[in-house]
């Protein structure tokens, strides 16, 4: 390899490095150890960890994982599962991904789903760029200043390189013109107010624009669909229908869309048939290559992505089901404003948005330091109290109990304003 590249040795690999840069010095590597020794060093290093109570959200939901979907998804028949390039791949693989896709199709109120995609913000980043390419000529896209605020980045960074004008708002409804090609808004902002998009939609069809919402779909068991709202496309992430937190990831972005848009669909869609003895398949019924081959200039930047995250999520809503997925929903809702309530009973907070209904985050007006705030509840075992444009952010799902939250609310209790 070093004869055809014209090098003599290793080190000329590096002669475009200076010398001062390069470690010169033995490598500390440690012994060799066995099996044994491998496993005890790293259950001590893990010993290490201090285990909260997450009170936050912010896009990543502490809820309740039931024990048998990791079993399920661990099973050697899914160690593999990567969203398939090739119509030979296994019919098990192709009928998850069609299942998830329903799944998909039916908490949205839309008509199709693709395989999914890497995480929420980038499927609200693609379906911005989905919206240019189903309008064409159009070169405006409106954000709502609402969204997550890692949302929010990743927009800009997909968008930094491309021709597009972003508009950033508060208020979406005043920056809609004839230019907009697409206007993404969330089903709840990032301080936990359920949106009201009454009248969002016609106003963006009439000026020939699509309307994009950004969703928790765990709560859209209870909320307004995207579909009920008159949304071209719905996007958010998956994590809250099962997926641990797990320090960012993996999780899974989902889109879904009206049928009319699906050829400008990133991803893979995988559709059901029946074989030439009558016996129902899966095949992928349409999957978009031109990312491979138009680069810059394709319409998505989607190109591989693992499934098995799909597949978590297939297990979850299966077991859990719709009445299931209500009654964590009203548990979590519950339970947030319980905490709500008592944690303004202390004293220590003020209300943030009188009167603003929420399902299971929320924010407060803190009347102590933020920074005592949160090292207190971490001293006491609590992850909460994210700030948030100044506010103190809190999140309770169906995990969480009254014992619990009393607990949490007396660590509140004992500080000084």
């Amino acid at each position: 390899m070093l004869e055809r590249v014209g090098l003599c040795d290793l080190d000329g690999l590096y002669s475009d490095v200076p010398k001062d840069y390069i470690y010169k010095g033995e490598y500390d590597l440690p012994a060799a150890m066995s099996e044994q020794q491998v496993r005890d060093f790293f259950e001590k290093l893990g010993e290490k960890n201090t285990k909260l109570k997450v009170l936050a959200g912010q896009g990543a939901y502490d809820h309740y994982v039931p024990a048998v979907i990791p079993y399920i998804t661990s099973r050697s028949e899914f160690l593999t599962a990567y969203t398939p390039y090739q119509c030979e791949i296994s019919q098990g693989t192709l009928r998850y991904i069609f299942e998830y896709q329903s799944m998909i199709c039916r908490l949205t109120g839309l008509d199709v789903s693709n395989a999914s995609m890497y995480d929420g913000p980038t499927a609200a980043a693609e379906a911005l760029r989905m919206s240019l390419a189903c309008t064409r000529k159009k070169n405006k896209l409106v954000v709502s200043t609402r969204l997550l605020e890692n949302v929010l980045k990743v927009i800009r960074t997909y968008m930094k390189y491309g021709t597009a004008e972003l508009v950033f708002t508060d208020d979406v409804m005043s920056a809609i013109d004839a230019d907009v090609a697409g206007v993404i808004v969330p089903s709840i902002g990032r301080h936990g107010i359920i949106q009201d998009h009454s009248g969002l939609a016609e106003a963006v069809h009439a000026a020939g624009a699509l309307l994009i919402e950004y969703c928790d779909p765990s709560a859209l068991a209870v909320l307004r669909t995207p579909a009920e709202w008159g949304a071209d496309i719905a996007v958010g992430d998956g994590q809250s229908l099962g997926i641990p937190l797990c320090y960012g990831g993996p999780y899974v972005g989902f889109m879904a869309c009206k049928q009319e848009y699906m050829r400008k669909l990133p991803g893979r869609i995988v559709g059901q048939a029946h074989d030439a003895e009558g016996k129902r398949c899966y095949v992928l019924t349409l999957q978009a290559r031109e990312q491979h081959i138009r680069r810059e200039k394709a319409t998505s930047n989607i190109c591989s992505n693992e499934s098995l995250m799909a597949l978590w999520v297939t297990v979850y809503l299966s077991l859990m089901g719709p009445e299931g997925l209500r009654k964590v929903n009203e548990l979590s809702f519950e339970g947030a404003h319980y905490l709500h309530d008592r944690l303004l009973e202390t004293g220590k907070f003020e209300e943030a948005f009188p009167g603003k209904p929420f399902l299971k985050e929320f924010c407060l007006k803190p009347l102590v330091n933020m920074e005592k705030l949160q090292q207190a509840l971490l001293d006491a075992g609590f992850f909460a109290a994210l700030e948030v444009d100044g506010y103190a952010s809190f999140c309770v799902t169906e995990k969480h109990g009254r014992e619990e939250l009393d607990a949490l609310v007396n660590v509140v209790k004992e500080l000084a304003i």
